[in-house]
């Protein structure tokens, strides 16, 4: 419906506005005098604009249907955001330090945490997340776990979402970066992390003018253990790959199950060096018409790794050779239109759809045809490194022009796709069967990922579409030359699109994101039981009840057993002398929903947030003498000023 300036009484698209607006008619309502025909003429509203808002506003108390867990981009957290009402519900502490959640601000497990996350022997304080993957089982989205890479610095990290906390971060060591991660087999079995640019493998150093000869990338699989909750990493493996620029990947499903696919860039090898006089990489990793997708059996590969013999170890790391792999038939290639992004399979495990920035096609792959191929060795040649490549033509069901610069693909409930267009600044919704384009939205502006609710499963919604926007000029108020990133709501229910909503994110800068229906998440409200402790899941050997509360001395070591409860702690006054070790186990003896302590130190950089129910510890040396108050850094009661005490640090004179 195109927009036309609003008059009263309006002619709104649904029979449920239409029924709301007679029951407001033109009374006063609550919060003014105004009916809604006037508020909407003095606001210069549409019709298309009220519907738009009455589609995802949620009074007060109404939960949203879905939740959105995106990429926090620089910020290297995650976002929670609320569907259809866009709103921020919590942003999620994983590989950089937070201080409301207390992450990275003295307790004992996140110390440990962030210290299993150091690279190249460095403290890392920022990470550069992509790609949330939620944990699957037969295909569909189950609200156990997230998974979330770190594209800076090559890691994945887990979040349980029984507490929405990071409970595990793992480390790379043979990779330089990573984008193809995190994404998760239908089952949970791995998670899938590709490298992206490549860097010398099996030695430590080699020049770029050994590009071809030592630098590789690398495919990890890491084994997930539900009932640890963990990435077990004895029983992950790698995979040797070319030197290219790996980008996604996605696992099959239905009738792909069992298998991988792996887009890349830069097949050209080009090695760049634009102060030499040499292409730039833009230019040379971008000059061929075709680059690979790697499809790679991955039952097979966890098989082959798990034998003597078939494996080398680096840096503690089993990887299969790439000899391995193609002796073993694990590894193939097929051309894909150059500089793709996305490698995205249908719901039904059929088709993979790719994505060529530089190419105004979406490709579909068939599974039957490339499995066809594959059974019966119809190779069309090898790469260099003796990887068969299979047929282009003979392995595709159809290309589809859907616009310039096609990134991302997300599906709906009624066989239709829908592509990210950057170049020209939209989505555009295409039909597989038949194959034809179906309708496009603008939006605003260059929009990389995008996601469908429940868009990356068997059994896809439909219903919404989030575009995630790199840019956001004159959407919102000037906040100077650095802009904030716009996420778009898009109402994808009906034949055409509807913009409903943007939505500032003021992080820099998200990427994908996955939308899962709310009822499938089960979060805790309080912990379990009193002392819990959330790093294990478990009863903590350190928590505190009440009556327990104590301040122990042994040599210059202090213990203090403390608890929380409102509006005050106990004990009150902590006395230790210069340069004591002091270590505080803590237990936040509520049980009521919502009622959150913290625990801050003035100028000994300790803040802690207790939720009820959990303990945490603390250890530092109090080499600072001096009178020093702690006090509760959540808002907690009518007494929470009242909350607090004192660090008195007697000088060693």
């Amino acid at each position: 419906m195109r927009s036309k300036r609003y008059l009263w009484p309006f002619a709104l698209a649904t029979a449920a506005v239409a029924v709301a607006v007679a029951g407001l008619g033109s009374c006063a309502g609550p919060g003014g005098s105004a009916d809604i025909g006037s508020v909407a003429r003095e606001r210069g509203l549409t019709d298309a604009d009220v519907l738009a808002a009455v589609k995802t506003y949620q009074p007060t108390g109404r939960f949203d249907e879905y939740i959105m867990f995106s990429s926090g981009g620089h910020s290297g957290q995650v976002l929670v955001i609320g569907i259809p009402s866009m709103r921020l519900l919590k942003v999620i502490a994983a590989f950089t330090p937070e201080p409301w959640q207390g992450f990275g601000y003295g307790a004992e497990e996140h110390k440990e945490l962030l210290a299993s996350a150091r690279m190249a022997g460095h403290d890392l304080a920022w990470g550069d997340t992509h790609h949330p993957a939620l944990s699957e089982t037969d295909g569909d989205y189950d609200g156990g776990f997230l998974f979330i890479n770190d594209k800076a610095n090559p890691r994945i990290g887990v979040i349980d979402l029984r507490d929405f906390e990071t409970k595990q971060i793992v480390t790379n060591p043979n990779m330089g970066t990573n984008h193809g991660g995190a994404f998760v087999t239908p089952n949970t079995e791995y998670v899938i992390e590709a490298a992206q640019y490549s860097i010398p493998l099996w030695t430590d150093y080699a020049d770029t003018d050994r590009y071809e000869q030592d630098y590789r990338g690398l495919v990890t699989l890491w084994k997930f253990d539900r009932a640890s909750g963990r990435l077990d990493e004895s029983a992950s493996f790698s995979m040797e790959l070319p030197p290219y620029w790996h980008d996604l990947s996605d696992a099959g499903k239905g009738p792909s199950a069992g298998w991988a696919f792996l887009n890349s860039f830069n097949a050209e090898m080009a090695t760049g060096g634009v102060e030499d006089g040499n292409p730039p990489f833009e230019s040379g990793a971008s000059a061929n018409d075709m680059d690979y997708m790697h499809i790679i059996n991955w039952e097979r590969a966890a098989e082959i790794a798990a034998q003597r013999g078939k494996t080398r170890t680096r840096n503690g790391q089993r990887i299969i050779p790439m000899s391995v792999a193609v002796e073993e038939g694990i590894l193939f290639l097929v051309p894909e239109p150059k500089s793709p992004h996305g490698a995205d399979v249908t719901p039904d495990g059929r088709f993979i759809v790719v994505s060529g920035k530089l190419d105004p096609h979406v490709t579909i792959y068939s599974w039957e045809k490339i499995q066809q191929a594959i059974n019966n060795r119809d190779f069309a040649e090898t790469d260099p490194y003796g990887i068969p490549i299979l047929d282009f033509a003979s392995v595709i069901d159809g290309q589809l022009e859907v616009g310039l610069g096609p990134l991302h693909t997300q599906f709906d409930n009624a066989g239709c796709a829908y592509t990210s267009i950057f170049l020209e600044t939209k989505v555009t919704k295409w039909c597989l069967e038949p194959l034809a384009v179906a309708d496009d939205i603008g939006v605003h502006y260059n929009v990389g990922h995008l996601a469908t609710a429940e868009g990356d499963t068997k059994s896809p919604d439909g219903k919404y579409l989030v575009a995630m926007n790199k840019w956001s000029l004159d959407r919102f108020n000037p906040v100077g030359p650095l802009l904030p990133q716009n996420f778009q709501l898009i109402d994808i229910s009906g034949d055409e699109m509807q913009l409903l909503y943007d939505m500032p994110i003021g992080v820099g800068e998200p990427h994908y994101a996955q939308i899962i229906k709310a009822d499938k998440l089960e979060p805790f409200k309080v912990y379990p039981q009193v002392g819990y402790a959330p790093h294990t899941m478990a009863a903590s050997p350190n928590a505190v009840l009440g009556g327990q509360e104590s301040v122990q001395r042994r040599g210059n070591q202090v213990t203090v057993n403390m608890t929380a409860i409102r509006s005050h702690f106990t004990p009150e006054y902590i006395r230790v002398r210069e340069g004591d070790r002091v270590r505080i186990n803590i237990t936040s003896i509520e049980q009521a929903h919502d009622a959150t302590h913290g625990f801050g130190i003035a100028k000994y950089n300790i803040n802690l947030s207790l939720e009820p129910g959990e303990s945490q510890t603390v250890e530092f040396v109090a080499d600072t003498p001096g009178v020093f108050p702690f006090y509760c850094t959540e808002f907690c009661s009518a007494l929470h000023l009242e909350m607090m005490g004192y660090l008195l640090v007697e000088p060693r004179s």
